[in-house]
């Protein structure tokens, strides 16, 4: 049952912001340290990616479980393109996802929408020669966050200087 008013849900959502979170800041500032200099949120490119590593041609977006539905089974498949299939980019694993109770098909269709733009804008990077990065918020969340923020900020490093071995890569 809903305890909040549609009121108090409202200021709750509308306090939700889409960049500078503390887990984005914390990751961009590890790769800072590893000497790695980017571009925030670059809106000249589909997606609008979190961090932009233009010397080396790749992209790295940070996606919250809950808004990316990470661990959800939809049932309908949204692949988009050959290049990157839906089970590769969601993994049935997370334990942070949780379908709210109230709104249900609001929230389905909400998250079904959001996948599939995903899905679009990794695409269209990949196509225009891009690198993918995604890190989902799950693998930096828990016990010990710095050290996983910063094993997080090595993996990136390392696939970075990898050159283009792999166009797509979660972490």
């Amino acid at each position: 049952m809903e305890n909040l008013t549609k009121e108090q849900r409202h200021k709750n959502m509308s306090s939700i912001r889409s960049t500078g979170g503390k887990l984005e800041v914390a990751l961009r500032s590890a790769l800072f340290q590893f000497g790695f200099r980017f571009r925030k949120n670059d809106k000249r490119l589909k997606g609008s990616p979190d961090i932009v590593f233009p010397h080396y041609r790749a992209v790295v977006f940070i996606n919250g479980c809950f808004w990316h539905a990470h661990g959800w089974k939809s049932g309908n498949s949204l692949v988009s393109s050959s290049a990157l299939e839906e089970s590769v980019l969601y993994s049935l694993s997370c334990e942070k996802f949780r379908m709210p109770k109230t709104n249900r098909s609001f929230w389905e269709a909400k998250f079904t929408r959001n996948r599939a733009r995903d899905l679009s804008d990794i695409a269209e990077l990949l196509e225009q020669g891009w690198r993918v990065g995604i890190v989902w918020e799950c693998s930096l969340l828990g016990k010990k966050r710095t050290e996983k923020i910063c094993e997080v900020a090595e993996s990136i490093s390392q696939w970075l200087e990898e050159e283009f071995s792999e166009p797509f890569r979660k972490f």
